[in-house]
């Protein structure tokens, strides 16, 4: 007797067969190897999208973004993997899926690949350039240092940097060095020095260990902080064999810690050797020049001028008393000349003067005016007049008056 066809729906149809896909074991944990295709992962969801394939077949899968976070690489087209996951149908579109939990690049382990990646494209932005890199300084006053507090690292730079150069001030800034939280701790305290400006250069490092303890050093977070740093930057991650991303960023890769603290300050010891050094040689230098003036000095010190340095002077001397006697003689000559023709001048004029007249018995009369009175018409009667004579003057008032042309000439007080 044939059953009755049983109707179904296509979400029916679907979830029935997602239930047979979850309900099988063989199914749920599953290890598939391929090659990646149509690759996608610019979703803002973060899930990645992608096809694995082999010779013959294609298989969907899907990687959510709680898993894809917990990649150490970055998938591609054409890289071979080992996927870890379930299958399942996805009901929407009725296709089965592959729903990847872990994945890893065949071959080359996935950190090494994640750190061939990143390098390659640091290495494709200039990061890496020698051109870029900034000189350490000579003498640095403060040094930064960031490591973790309890490694022998921090203690292996702290002792390096107090015995070869203790004038330095330590800036220490402690962080995590593995662990998820390491690489935001380092790429803060990096931008916390920078910001601040509390460092002359920067050792950033820690002690050796596996390619998973020292991978917060090949971050891509850390590595440009590096990159981005005003202040050098030398880095110090594990031992000599060890090489991370910041290193190739940093200003200098130093092999070990202590040997980024021997890198980064001078030896005083080295300093004071050359000190003395210069030292030694300034005083053999000026050792040298002495004898040198002194060999110049000798023959000057035997001159006549040196032996008797007043000589000069003394014949100045001489010059200067002979000249002052010609200009004395000289002066007197000429200065008798002039009195004799001074005395000779003056009898002259004595001859000439009108006091030599007075002196005679003569006078002279002037006006109260000063004005000089020659001829008795000059003045009326009742005229004041001064008489002047050898030894004095008279005031005199004009009560008479006479001509010496004769009688007649007569002029009386009393006339008009």
């Amino acid at each position: 007797m044939m059953r009755e066809p049983v109707v179904l729906t296509v979400t029916q149809l679907n979830t029935y067969l997602k239930s047979q896909f979850e309900s099988d074991e063989n199914l749920s944990h599953v290890f598939i190897t391929g090659e990646i295709s149509n690759f996608t992962d610019h979703y803002r969801s973060g899930h990645l999208y992608f096809s694995l394939k082999d010779e013959r077949c294609v298989v969907r899968a899907v990687m959510f973004a709680r898993n894809a976070a917990r990649l150490r690489f970055r998938p591609a087209d054409g890289m071979k993997v080992l996927a870890r996951g379930r299958v399942g149908v996805y009901e929407v579109s009725g296709q089965y899926q592959l729903y990847v939990e872990d994945l890893q690049p065949e071959g080359l382990g996935a950190l090494n690949l994640a750190f061939e990646q990143l390098k390659a494209k640091l290495q494709k932005e200039g990061l890496f350039d020698a051109g870029r890199k900034k000189p350490l300084p000579k003498f640095p006053g403060s040094i930064g240092v960031v490591t973790s507090p309890t490694g022998a690292a921090v203690h292996d730079i702290l002792t390096i940097l107090e015995r070869r150069y203790p004038l330095a001030q330590v800036v220490f800034c402690p962080v995590q060095v593995q662990g998820e939280l390491a690489a935001p701790q380092i790429a803060n305290a990096l931008h916390r020095i920078n910001r601040l400006k509390c460092a002359d250069v920067i050792i950033l490092g820690r002690g050796g260990g596996s390619l998973e303890d020292l991978w917060p050093f090949n971050e891509e977070g850390v590595a440009r902080a590096v990159a981005d740093s005003s202040i050098p930057v030398v880095s110090a991650v594990g031992h000599e064999t060890d090489f991370t991303i910041c290193d190739f960023v940093a200003d200098l890769r130093a092999p070990t810690p202590s040997a980024a603290a021997e890198l980064t300050v001078p030896d005083q010891t080295e300093l004071l050797g050359g000190i003395r050094a210069q030292r030694y040689r300034l005083q053999n230098a000026m050792s040298a020049k002495l004898a040198e003036a002194r060999g110049l000095l000798a023959p000057l010190a035997e001159s006549r001028a040196l032996r008797n340095p007043l000589e000069p002077v003394e014949l100045r001397r001489v010059q200067v008393d002979r000249l002052l006697e010609n200009l004395t003689a000289s002066v007197r000559g000429k200065t008798d000349r002039a009195r004799e023709q001074l005395a000779n001048a003056s009898g002259r004029l004595n001859a000439l003067s009108p006091l030599a007249v007075l002196s005679r018995g003569y006078a002279a009369v002037f006006r109260e005016t000063g004005e000089t009175v020659s001829k008795a018409q000059e003045v009326r009667i009742h005229d004041k007049i001064c008489v002047r004579m050898a030894d004095g003057s008279l005031a005199c008032t004009v009560n008479d008056k006479k001509s010496e042309a004769g009688a007649g000439a007569y002029e009386s007080k009393n006339d008009v």
